[in-house]
């Protein structure tokens, strides 16, 4: 495999152990990153690590410490991080097994391929992912990543598996918090109607490739202007809306959509009566 694995250890289930390996499933968000400069001399500025009693600090004279009260540290050395080390280190023992829609879409996090290590682990990984996917269930372990014990969720996919790393409860919020100020109001009947027409006609299978980051291409039309010494044109705001008539709007949105519907079948079936016209008025030439 070409990437790097952003952890190695073992699968476990049971008695039934095989090394594996976790490779990250997805690239960080953006290409375009900015550096802060100094215009009077054009020169990247670089952040200093700094004391404000001394000045600054070389990096490798720092030690880690945690605040127990105002100004009041422990430090702790590498050492002492090194032996609270536990199993979920090397190895995702799989705790248990339950469907996958019983996880709240909130708890879901970080997506990693999980993939056999080596020849030897081929048989056995092969072993817990068919069994897996025959009952139809996602398995439930640990796995310390990044110095933190994380729940990992383990799925079937294709001739691997996927690992998502999920949020604890701490971490998630009660949408009461949000959630809670909204009326309990019964929309009106037709209403919710005509709005399940529209999404009806909206209904379209996933594709990644048509979702592109819009911003980030602006962005980089942007860089591209500038460095041609071009004008940067300000790009008109779009304006706020203001539905007045709920239905109206509703219905408006239906007829948009069945006109350019009706417009592009319209549009083929000129297409093919032109095309017609043409192959009858060929073969009327040939035949005189």
């Amino acid at each position: 495999m070409a990437t790097r694995p952003s952890w190695r250890g073992h699968l476990k289930l049971s008695l039934v152990t095989c090394p594996v390996a976790l490779y990250t499933a997805v690239n960080p968000a953006g290409d375009v990153h900015f550096h802060l400069i100094n215009p009077k001399t054009n020169n990247r500025v670089r952040m200093v690590t700094t004391d404000p009693d001394t000045g600054p600090v070389d990096r490798k004279d720092l030690v880690k410490g945690f605040e127990i009260e105002k100004d009041q540290y422990v430090f702790v050395t590498p050492e002492e991080l090194e032996s609270v080390k536990l199993e979920s280190t090397k190895i995702i023992d799989i705790e248990r097994f339950l469907p996958a829609d019983e996880i709240d879409r909130t708890y879901w996090d970080h997506p990693y391929f999980l993939a056999p290590d080596g020849d030897l682990a081929q048989e056995a990984f092969a072993v817990i992912r068919d069994a897996m996917a025959g009952a139809g269930r996602i398995a439930l372990g640990r796995a310390v990543i990044s110095t933190r014990e994380r729940l990992i969720a383990v799925e079937p996919s294709g001739k691997g598996m996927m690992a998502w790393t999920l949020r604890s409860k701490d971490e998630v919020k009660n949408a009461n918090a949000v959630f809670g100020d909204i009326k309990a109001t019964k929309p009106d009947k037709e209403m919710v109607e005509v709005a399940e027409r529209i999404i009806e006609q909206k209904e379209a299978p996933f594709d990644p490739s048509k979702f592109t980051d819009r911003y980030e291409d602006a962005l980089k039309a942007l860089i591209e202007a500038k460095r041609k010494g071009h004008k940067v044109e300000e790009v008109e705001q779009p304006e706020d809306t203001n539905v007045i008539d709920l239905m109206a709007a509703l219905r408006a949105s239906l007829g948009k959509k069945a006109r350019s519907h009706s417009s592009a079948k319209g549009s083929k079936g000129r297409k093919a009566s032109t095309k017609g016209k043409t192959s009858g008025s060929a073969k009327r030439r040939k035949a005189s």
